[in-house]
């Protein structure tokens, strides 16, 4: 029966399905596949799998060329010293052109036969000069690739304000949309200094719990609504929806902290 396996070519990259072919494979396995650029160098982070002929797309899928041996690894090793090499140089070409770009980072193929270039800027750059002193230095196949913010975190990794390695860059594949209203839906501060990652740009842990949180939320009542309980009528002030309570200002004055269940009547 042929199987498929999942295949990550680099920290918080996405997962890639392969058929493993005539190999037997395991987690951490290091392996050489198939891919539209040619052989590519990953890792096996999905257990295999039984696979239909045709894959989940309807197009077979590519397959895994061999298990990785000493001289694939001595590749990879020669292939980041080539990616920095790449990217001094590039740094200084960069300087001499005056061009207005961030360049953050340098990959190469696994047969070192294309280098591409991930860089930020505010606006569009003109390259082309670049480009030619870029082919002439190394003789490979050169791309320039202008990425956002929250791709360039996700690439270089760092610690976040929580102390953990951004999670961009540590298991998420993809990014969510993240807004503002989440922070309000999860009853945070609006401060941007403490709701903003170190990209500048909403936290994506701010789309973990708020689905939660959207639901918890369906038991209580909105907040400025009047609503009768055991402790008196008021309006509705806070909400804590982790200990499913909730903050009432009593007409007859004060402020008092009641459960959910402690609500008698809801109305205007």
């Amino acid at each position: 029966m042929n199987k498929k396996v999942g295949i990550r070519f680099k920290t918080g990259g996405k997962i890639y399905d392969f058929s493993c072919g005539a190999f037997v494979l395991n987690l951490g396995d290091q392996v050489i596949v198939e891919t539209e650029k040619g052989l590519g160098f990953g890792t096996v982070e999905t257990a295999p799998e039984p696979l239909d002929e045709t894959g989940k797309k309807g197009k077979p899928l590519k397959k895994v060329f061999r298990k990785a041996n000493e001289k694939d690894l001595k590749q990879v090793e020669n292939n980041k010293a080539l990616e920095r090499e790449a990217h001094a140089f590039c740094l200084k070409s960069i300087k001499d052109l005056g061009l207005k770009m961030n360049l953050f980072s340098v990959e190469s193929t696994f047969d070192a036969s294309r280098l591409t270039f991930f860089f930020t800027a505010d606006g569009r750059v003109d390259f082309r000069q670049l480009v030619k002193i870029l082919v002439k230095q190394f003789r490979v196949r050169i791309e320039m690739r202008q990425v956002g913010i929250r791709n360039q975190a996700k690439m270089t990794g760092g610690i976040g304000r929580c102390g953990r390695v951004f999670c961009c860059s540590s298991f998420m594949e993809k990014f969510e949309p993240v807004s503002i209203r989440m922070a309000k839906q999860q009853g945070l501060s609006l401060n941007p200094t403490k709701i903003s990652g170190q990209c500048g740009r909403l936290m994506c842990c701010l789309t973990f719990e708020n689905e939660t949180y959207r639901q918890l939320k369906q038991r209580f009542p909105k907040i400025g609504k009047m609503v009768d309980s055991t402790a008196g009528r008021g309006k509705v002030t806070r909400h804590n929806v982790i200990c499913n309570r909730l903050t009432l200002r009593l007409q007859e004055g004060g402020e008092v902290e009641i459960g959910i269940e402690d609500i008698i009547t809801n109305r205007r």
